[in-house]
């Protein structure tokens, strides 16, 4: 199997000035070798057919993804519209300022068939491209923001998948994202 970092992936998750919760201490040539060379720890599906996890045991000091809300930071917690790119509409997006997590134990790299990139108008050289990344303490996939979810199910025109929003799945989302945030 040949995986590939796809351009979206690689300005968010190495963007041109480092962030404290990109991924840390490789560069992005590094990382897509890492991911062809080593088979990852367990493939979880994904949302939809062309979309599977890998788990990869973190080999780096990138830092969780997300933090869970509490009495004792909920004061830090920021919002703002944002989009991921240019071409999207901006959305409703929450973080945390002033936190630092612990070091994941593990990197969750989402992958897309190379058909569905194509599809999205982003053709890939590889069977898989890499458009994400889940830094977590558990090698499990830390559910899919709901606004993401409603994203792909705009369509692959506004910048989603076209996969329709799955109920019993958003409504777990809803629940996970009610009690963490990403920071920053």
């Amino acid at each position: 199997m040949s995986i590939q970092l796809t351009p979206f992936a690689r300005t968010r998750l190495f963007p041109r000035t480092p962030r404290a919760n990109t991924i840390q201490d490789i560069t992005p040539e590094q990382f897509e070798q890492h991911l062809n060379a080593h088979a990852p720890l367990k493939v979880l599906d994904g949302y939809a057919p062309f979309c599977k996890l890998h788990v990869h045991r973190n080999w780096t000091s990138t830092r969780c993804l997300t933090v869970p809300i509490t009495d004792d930071n909920r004061h830090q917690l920021r919002s703002a519209y944002e989009a991921r790119t240019k071409e999207e509409l901006p959305v409703l997006v929450r973080w945390f300022e002033g936190i630092e997590p612990p070091v994941a134990e593990y990197l969750v790299v989402i992958l897309y068939s190379a058909e569905q990139m194509a599809k999205e108008g982003a053709p890939i050289e590889a069977e898989w491209g890499v458009v994400g990344c889940i830094y977590t303490a558990e090698p499990e996939e830390v559910p899919m923001a709901p606004i993401t979810m409603m994203r792909n199910a705009l369509g692959v025109e506004e910048g989603g998948s076209g996969v329709p929003i799955d109920r019993a799945a958003y409504a777990r989302a809803v629940e996970f994202w009610d009690n963490n945030a990403n920071w920053r």
